[in-house]
């Protein structure tokens, strides 16, 4: 079947961020979309919507827009009508929802979210810490951290923990080192610390890209312990049992984004704090962290039904 190719135009007076995301969200619930983006940010004056307009007669295709001057959003909607070109203001649905639920009218004001309050100072200072905590440094700092990563190299801490940051979550994170003790810090951690594991077949793979990207090609695959694949397997055996021992909850990051590893994270923080909050009982309820490691543990099950393990 062909399959046309649509422009998609996303307009906005902000920077874009909630368009890319729902378009990107949307998008990937179809099968092979040829879409082709024409992404118009920070459009706050009639020239910069002018200047759209043409864009959009142009190359006709759908229009979703996020534009809080009422003037603006008319001129759109009306030339898009002149167009028939289909025009969707992506968040009034839920504006509206909450306005009815608040009982009160939501104020005309763009790029609401990006003001530099507290919560944005509160993401700088985090991303701060994880520059200053990455790979095991600092580890005196982790009285200050609000969660602390630890796994096997090149399991994707340091990613996972910039992308918290970037919610304002002060995130250490401390590789697992075959023979190495890990810190005294962690020994009763002020903060809750969660595993993240890999297979071994995809951790050897992104080792061997590792290695090619720092010019370590001429390195013999077999001859180094950091891609053998019983090695490998041991060191991530290893790894795990720690975890065990010690209470740490384990995270399978082998077929996950890091947004996801990420979620599961603040679902594990939250579980943490909850059973903090909860007074010691004789017969305490289930740990809330349970629950969100049974979930993870079933969508993995079903994942691995659907794609071959590397095992061999």
């Amino acid at each position: 079947m062909t399959t046309r190719t649509i422009n998609l135009h996303l307009v906005s007076d902000s920077t874009g961020e909630t368009l890319n995301s729902i378009a990107r969200a949307t998008l990937s619930r179809f099968e092979d979309p040829h879409v082709i983006h024409h992404r118009w940010s920070l459009i706050r004056s009639r020239l910069q919507l002018d200047r759209v307009l043409d864009g959009i007669e142009a190359e006709p295709g759908p229009v979703l827009f996020t534009v809080a001057d009422r003037s603006l959003r008319h001129a759109l909607e009306e030339h898009c009508s002149r167009l028939g070109v289909a025009c969707q203001s992506v968040l009034d649905p839920v504006m509206e929802l909450m306005q009815a639920e608040l009982g009160e009218r939501a104020r005309e004001k763009r790029a609401a979210q990006h003001v530099m309050d507290a919560d944005y100072f509160r993401r700088i200072d985090a991303m701060h810490y994880v520059l200053a905590h990455d790979d095991g440094q600092g580890v005196a700092g982790i009285a200050e951290a609000d969660v602390c990563l630890v796994g096997v190299s090149r399991s994707s801490k340091t990613p996972t923990c910039f992308y918290l940051a970037n919610r304002g979550v002060k995130a250490a994170n401390v590789p697992i080192v075959p023979g190495a003790t890990m810190p005294e810090e962690l020994t009763a951690p002020p903060c809750p610390v969660v595993g993240l594991h890999i297979e071994a077949g995809a951790l050897i793979e992104i080792r061997r890209h590792r290695l090619r990207l720092i010019g370590a090609g001429g390195v013999r695959q077999d001859a180094t312990d950091y891609v053998d694949h019983e090695s490998v397997k041991a060191e991530i055996q290893s790894a795990r049992r720690l975890c065990t021992q010690r209470g740490w909850p384990v995270i399978d990051v082998t077929r996950r984004s890091i947004e996801e590893t990420a979620a599961t994270v603040l679902q594990l923080m939250e579980a943490w704090h909850a059973r903090r909050r909860q007074p010691a009982l004789p017969h305490a309820p289930e740990d809330p962290a349970a629950a969100v490691l049974r979930n993870d543990a079933a969508v993995l099950r079903n994942d691995a039904a659907r794609v071959p393990r590397d095992d061999a």
